[in-house]
């Protein structure tokens, strides 16, 4: 499953400085100047998962493949983009393939790092952001509408479930409300997805803070955070610089460096946990001496669909999946033992899979 996340936001809010640091590269040019991002870069970024690792040491796998979510670091956008200010709107373009946005917010004070706006107000930042998104929507379906009400009323009845959607999206844009916040019936959830609104994309609002906040925030963040509850978004905190110091450092020296600061873990970790909760996704696992290997799949998906992430002849032939919970499989240390144990189960195909899971598909 391709997942991609496109990291917008004002110029100089630590966008690129973050994207560097996921990626663990310099692909993205981090400097003191508006635009300096000016193609989007893109980078694969492996899904943290402990999970993982314990069960490549008990299988004795000689390859371990996390899962992977692909993050794009979109050029700075300004006030106007939508309609051609900065650099134009054609990076709004970059945003419509992805499957969420992760909104940066400056939530730091540093004389030396210019603002665009010439002042640090997150929540401005992100409604300046977001303007110029339900903007690019406006525009969009404003111009998609007349053809599609001369269709609908020649009988086109996917004309007419289209306009009724684009109706609706035009009602909650023009009530200054992102297409996200609108109620859409899961029969309709299709159609809606193929209008591709900017807007209408699941939402993660990232509070950039200095390093003495980054493990509970400051009040700059809880501003961000009661926006995000409110713009029925989800949000979380993190540092963008101490990300780029510690992404060069290896896992023992990680783990001293974060101890210093009283830090469990790398902020990376709960974004790439926080986009995987916000787009209701979960991990199994596939255990063998070649390899231990995460999936991704949607919460909810049954054993046929999470066998076709593999290959999609495995879902069209599914026969049943042999199943260990995660916590079986570790205690007792293996498939052998817990299929002694009982604790191996043949599931059908109606069965829905669980986070965690360790499977094995048998298909025709």
């Amino acid at each position: 499953m391709a997942l991609k996340v496109a990291i917008v936001g004002l110029p100089n809010v630590g966008k690129s400085t973050l994207f560097n640091a996921l990626t663990k590269t310099a692909a993205a040019q981090a400097a003191n100047y508006p635009f300096c991002t000016i193609e989007p870069n893109t980078g694969d970024v492996a899904v943290p998962e402990a999970r993982l690792n314990a069960l490549a040491e008990i299988a004795g796998s000689k390859e371990i493949i996390p899962a992977r979510i692909t993050f794009v670091d979109v050029a700075g956008l300004v006030r106007g983009a939508s309609k051609g200010e900065g650099l134009g709107n054609q990076f709004l373009a970059n945003i419509r393939d992805c499957d969420a946005v992760a909104f940066v917010a400056r939530c730091f004070v540093d004389d030396d790092i210019t603002h665009v706006e010439d002042r640090i107000d997150p929540i401005a930042d992100l409604e300046i952001i977001e303007t110029e998104l339900m903007l690019a929507d406006m525009e969009s379906l404003e111009r998609r509408r007349p053809q599609l009400e001369k269709r609908a009323k020649g009988g086109d009845k996917e004309s007419a479930l289209t306009l009724k959607l684009v109706d609706l999206a035009l009602a909650q844009l023009n009530a200054g409300k992102p297409a996200r916040t609108a109620e859409v019936s899961k029969e309709d959830a299709k159609a809606w997805h193929m209008l591709q609104l900017l807007t209408a994309l699941p939402a993660l609002y990232v509070s950039n803070v200095e390093e003495g906040s980054a493990d509970k925030g400051n009040d700059l963040s809880d501003k961000v955070a009661a926006r995000a509850a409110k713009d029925n978004a989800n949000s979380v905190v993190i540092s963008a610089q101490i990300e780029s110091e510690i992404a060069v450092l290896d896992d023992e020296e990680q783990r001293e460096f974060l101890e210093t600061l009283g830090l469990e873990e790398p902020g990376l970790n709960r974004l790439i946990r926080e986009a995987y909760k916000l787009l209701g996704l979960q991990t199994y696992f596939t255990v063998g001496p070649k390899e231990a290997r995460a999936w991704t799949i949607n919460v909810g998906d049954t054993a046929p669909q999470a066998a076709g992430v593999i290959h999609t002849d495995f879902e069209k032939g599914f026969i049943r999946a042999e199943t260990i919970a995660f916590d079986d499989f570790v205690a007792l240390r293996g498939e052998a033992k817990a299929r002694e144990a009982g604790k191996l189960r043949a599931e059908g195909k109606s069965y829905v899979v669980k986070d965690g899971d360790v499977m094995n598909f048998l298909f025709n």
